[in-house]
């Protein structure tokens, strides 16, 4: 389990995370989101033991980042990760297997050829999505007990989002690891994660289950005979309003049934429910969040 307490951490001048206080079950994947700049990096980095915080704690199983015992069970992918010039995947293995002994070569062999990716080859030649697919196969080689993975679906193709998503499904059911991942890609995280964590403001601003989460909203459009004002639909456990001088799109906390027989009072032409996805979810916090400030 990883325990988090209390944590503050400030870069430069700069407050980037304020009293943080989080536990994650063992085995469990939890997408971490939050606009440019939230924090996500800087968590998953202190979370790392790459930063040290300036106040709170973080545990391992009552381990520390900071010693190097629980380092070995965790690996860290970050958004650009390092390597030398004249680096080959397999030259990165080796390196990676001074502090990752138990790396498994099959594994890494086997992503890497399911990538098509030359094992001789120049890591400076690769594309982008190339290297991160690299470093992917290395992560899920060396099946750590907490992975810590910072944007790994950029520059990524489709199908090798769905190899790398299948392998952390696979590693988490085994019972191995624990997931932590930020991503600007919602959608992605929305069909494979447990649970998230919304950082806004310095500070986790919302947080559970994902379903559960989309659940307690839902989506209206709405046509109207005449042009309507926002002030119509005052009174409302309005999440987010778009209004078009004729045409509404409101999303709405509660339930479609009671919310549909509220709308209906205001005697709309038309009223269609539609989908709602976690990403809509996601912005509709953080717009109410704004509007709290």
């Amino acid at each position: 389990m990883i325990e988090i307490n209390n944590l503050s951490h400030s870069l430069g001048k700069k407050t980037v995370l304020k009293n943080i206080s989080l536990e994650i079950a063992d085995n469990t994947v939890l997408g971490i989101v939050g606009i440019n700049g939230a924090g996500k990096s800087t968590l998953l980095r202190l979370l790392a033991g790459v930063y040290l915080p300036d106040a709170g704690s973080i545990s391992y199983d009552g381990g520390s980042p900071s010693d190097a015992e629980t380092r070995k069970y965790i690996f860290f992918l970050p958004d650009d990760p390092y390597y030398t010039a004249f680096m080959t995947p397999k030259d990165l293995s080796d390196f990676y297997k001074c502090f990752h002994p138990s790396i498994d070569p099959e594994t890494y062999a086997r992503l890497l050829g399911e990538y098509k990716i030359d094992m001789g080859g120049k890591l400076r030649n690769f594309s982008k999505g190339m290297r991160r697919q690299v470093f992917i196969a290395l992560a899920l080689a060396i099946k750590p007990k907490y992975l810590l993975l910072d944007e790994s679906f950029d520059g990524l193709d489709p199908l090798s989002r769905k190899i790398f998503k299948d392998a952390i499904i696979d590693l988490v059911e085994e019972g191995r690891t624990t997931v932590l991942i930020a991503s600007h890609s919602l959608r992605e995280l929305e069909d494979f994660c447990d649970r998230f964590i919304l950082i806004d403001s310095n500070v986790i601003k919302s947080q559970g289950d994902i379903a559960e989460h989309v659940g307690r909203l839902c989506k209206f459009e709405l046509a109207f005979t005449e042009a309507v004002k926002e002030e119509a639909f005052a009174g409302l456990p309005i999440a987010s309003l778009t209004v078009k001088n004729r045409f509404v799109q409101i999303v709405l906390e509660g339930e479609s049934g009671e919310m549909r027989k509220k709308l209906d009072a205001l005697k709309p032409v038309v009223m269609d429910e539609m989908p709602l996805d976690f990403e809509e979810a996601f912005i509709s916090d953080v717009r109410k969040g704004d509007k709290k400030i």
